[in-house]
């Protein structure tokens, strides 16, 4: 059993290792597009905020990661009860300077699919909401 445990370890281990590395995901610009939707949008990430604008509007986020492979993403100042859910947003994949996922609000079955590609490395520095 104790062997059996080790292998599935190394397993797992070695088919994150092998999808890419997500640590490139946690902080620079980021372009976002959901599937079966022309809804794009632009991201500007740091360790603890993101600010998106999506339709000439911008919010800021708080960004807190469960895992290498998932994050909760909630409003700084939200307007309504959805805008206090948080956003939890699963990679599923990376391919060279891009990452797909699914995401949803906390509690909803409703998903959505997407694709997010790293445009820049930059920091939040300048950025207003």
């Amino acid at each position: 059993m104790r062997y059996l445990i080790v292998i599935l370890t190394f397993i797992l281990i070695y088919s994150c290792a092998k999808q890419g590395d997500v640590n490139q995901f946690k902080i620079g610009t980021f372009k976002t597009h959901l599937d079966d939707s022309d809804a794009t949008s632009v991201a500007f990430r740091n360790e603890n905020i993101q600010i998106e604008t999506y339709d000439n509007v911008k919010d800021t986020f708080a960004i807190k990661w469960n895992s290498n492979f998932e994050y909760e993403l909630t409003k700084l100042k939200p307007k309504t009860q959805l805008d206090s859910t948080p956003f939890i947003v699963k990679i599923t994949g990376i391919k060279d300077n891009s990452y797909s996922f699914t995401a949803h609000y906390k509690g909803s079955n409703f998903k959505q699919k997407g694709t997010a590609i790293k445009v820049l490395d930059t920091s939040l520095e300048g950025q207003n909401e």
